[in-house]
Order: C-alpha cells, then sequence, then structure tokens
C-alpha cells in the first residue's frame, strides 16, 4: 500500500474515527485504525465491537492494499505535522511497519493484519431516512443532557429514538430521562420513518453521531433495525448496536395537569440559581425556590458554607408555595431553552414540574422536586 494525502484531509477523517477507539483495550486490534486505499481513495475505520465508524477521504492512490495501525499514535503524530504537509502513507511486505513521512519528518508504525480486523454487518437495516442535519443536532442537543450515567437501570443509558403518531400527524421524537428529569425534542416525522422501530442509541453513539453533525451536508441519511441503526453524514458512516431493552412508558411522567404557571427572564433567572448554588452542599446542590405573586426568592442553606438568598421578579399570579429543586438540573433545562422567556408549570410542592420553552413548542422538560 502506498498513497500520498493532504493533511488536513486525513486529520479531519482520522478525528472522526479514532474517539471510538478506547485507550485502553485487552484486544489489541481494537486499538488500531483499519487504513483501506483503493482508486476511490482512502477509507478509515475503527471500532469498539459495539459502534463501527467508517470514514472516506480523496487520496492519490499509488498502491491499493490495507492495513490497521495504531489509531490514537497515527492520529498525535499527523496532529503535530506542520498545516499544508503532504503526509505519505506506504507499507509493503519486507518491511512490517507502516511508514509515515511528512517533509524531513518519518515515523514508522507497528501494525496488524487487516484480515483480522472486525467489520460491523449492516444487515437488516430499514430503507434509507433522509433527515435534516439542524434537525437531527436539535433533537440531540436538547435532549442528551438528560442521559442517565449510571448502569444499573441500562436501558436509561440512550436516547430513545422513535415515531409517534399524534392525530393525523407522525412525530420523529428524542426522549432521555435519569429518573431525576426528562427532555423530549420532537419533529415531524421525515418520509418513510412511520414503520421504523423505536431504538435506544447509546450515550457514547449519541455523542459520536454529534461530532459528525458538525461536518455533515444538509441531510442526514438514516437506517434503523431493532438491533442497530446506521447514520450517514457526508462520506462518514457510522453503524451502532442498540441498547436491548423497553424504554419506560415516559409519557406517564410528562404532567398535563399542572395549572401553576410562572414565566421568568431565562437568563436571569439561570444566572440567579448559578450564583446562590455556589454554597450549596456539592452532594444535593438543593435550590429552594419560595414562589409568591409577581416574584421568587431562591435560598441555599449549607451549614458549612453559610447562606445565599436571590429574588426574582416573575409573570405569576397564583397562590405562594415553596418548592426545591437540583441546581445543576435547573441550568442544564435553562441551558437548552433559546427564547427569552422560560415556561414553568407546578402542580404542587412534591409533584414532577413542566418546564417549556415558549420559542420552541417542539421541546419539554420534566424536573423532579427534592424535599425542601
Amino acid at each position: 500500500m502506498k498513497l500520498t494525502i493532504e493533511r488536513q484531509a486525513l486529520i479531519k477523517a482520522l478525528g472522526h474515527v479514532q474517539s471510538v477507539v478506547e485507550r485502553r483495550n485487552t484486544i489489541p486490534i481494537l486499538s488500531n485504525v483499519l487504513l483501506s486505499a483503493d482508486k476511490d481513495g482512502l477509507a478509515l475505520s475503527a471500532t469498539d465491537l459495539d459502534m463501527e465508524i467508517v470514514d472516506e477521504t480523496p487520496a492519490r492512490i499509488d498502491t491499493a492494499g490495507q492495513i490497521t495501525a495504531p489509531a490514537h499514535t497515527l492520529y498525535e503524530i499527523v496532529r503535530k505535522l506542520p498545516d499544508g504537509a503532504e503526509v505519505e502513507l506506504r507499507f509493503t511486505s519486507e518491511d512490517p511497519r507502516l511508514s509515515i513521512q511528512a517533509g524531513r519528518s518519518r515515523f514508522n508504525l507497528p501494525v496488524l493484519p487487516a484480515g483480522d480486523f472486525p467489520v460491523m454487518s449492516s444487515e437488516g437495516l430499514s430503507s434509507r431516512i433522509s433527515v435534516d442535519t439542524n434537525d437531527l443536532i436539535r433533537l440531540i442537543d436538547k435532549t442528551r443532557f438528560a442521559i442517565s450515567t449510571e448502569e444499573t437501570r441500562y436501558y436509561l443509558n440512550g436516547l430513545y429514538l422513535h415515531v409517534v403518531v399524534e392525530g393525523d400527524q407522525a412525530k420523529l421524537r428524542a426522549v432521555a430521562t435519569d429518573g431525576h428529569r426528562l427532555a423530549l425534542a420532537e419533529m415531524p416525522a421525515p418520509d418513510g420513518a412511520a414503520g421504523a422501530p423505536g431504538v435506544i442509541v447509546p450515550r457514547k453513539t449519541v455523542q459520536e453521531v454529534r461530532r459528525l453533525l458538525d461536518d455533515a451536508g444538509e441531510s442526514v441519511e438514516l437506517q434503523v433495525s431493532p438491533q442497530k441503526v446506521r447514520f450517514e453524514a457526508g462520506r462518514a458512516a457510522l453503524t451502532s448496536k442498540v441498547i436491548d431493552g423497553s424504554f419506560p412508558d415516559y409519557g406517564r411522567v410528562i404532567p398535563r395537569d399542572n395549572n401553576r404557571v410562572l414565566m421568568v427572564d431565562n437568563a436571569l433567572f439561570a444566572a440567579a440559581v448559578d450564583r446562590v448554588a455556589t454554597i450549596s452542599a456539592e452532594k444535593s446542590r438543593s435550590v429552594k425556590m419560595a414562589v409568591e405573586p409577581g416574584k421568587i426568592v431562591l435560598t441555599v442553606r449549607n451549614m458549612e458554607a453559610g447562606q445565599a438568598v436571590e429574588e426574582l421578579e416573575v409573570d405569576y399570579d397564583g397562590e405562594g408555595f415553596e418548592i426545591g429543586f437540583n441546581a445543576r438540573y435547573l441550568l442544564d433545562v435553562t441551558g437548552q431553552i433559546q427564547g427569552e422567556q422560560a415556561e414553568f408549570r407546578f402542580a404542587d410542592p412534591a409533584s414532577p414540574t413542566l418546564v417549556l420553552d415558549p420559542s420552541d413548542p417542539g421541546v419539554q422538560y420534566v424536573l423532579m422536586p427534592l424535599r425542601v
């Protein structure tokens, strides 16, 4: 195998694939990236056995061939080469190493046979569904913060992507929850999505897909099966296993009858919560909200660090009450609201609170209160 490629093209493709590779691997081949050179250019593949990313990039191919080399080491070498460099990659059977040359820099890396590299099958996937890239970015960004990191309830360790039909309208919906909060975002379902199965996309896959979308074109091709999901963004394709489990019936925890409605300036509210949370106990990060007509009072008491109180004007004319929330969860939700106002809908201090973005009716957030 012998080829020449621009540094910028190589670093972009390597950046897409090397992040999948785990830093510590008991299986040596999984630490490597598969380099495949043919008349169409250079294809790079990486996998952790649960997910596979393949990215193709133009290159001048002198001799076609395949070999695998250490992914992170190769990425670091190329990253440190000067901008505009022409990189030559060469492997021959005479020298059991991958030769990398750019200007006066030369490197030789150990290799493993391409035939040992595991390839993920894409059998059983649905027909392609074309999704607008910005719409998919919105679904992910509005919800992924609520994906659970606890391994005990593994079925919450991902983003539930599914189609729902309300009235005569089909919607593609993303939902994430960790049991303490829930985030939901939806968009009109693209053509062909109606029959696709709902899948729980693992947290790591969601992160990698989001990285790919920054370099995608106007649309992304999506394919789904009960066992796998595939995203094609530009010349990159990510195939991943999905979480084998049933996502809970999240509709039961979304409040429908919360009739105490409070409107607040989102930026001012987020800044106030952030300030008072400075002295909160690290474990609970509890903030008490005393809601009264026309104002809320935020209070944090910490036996060791003292007390913080902040008052805000709000649009609320109901009866007063007190409710507590985790400050981090409040900041996560307010960070997703694009409009100037945030809308809180309360029932009582012990029931879930619904948070809405008046500027984006396709999102909903649910927060479980803390005892205060």
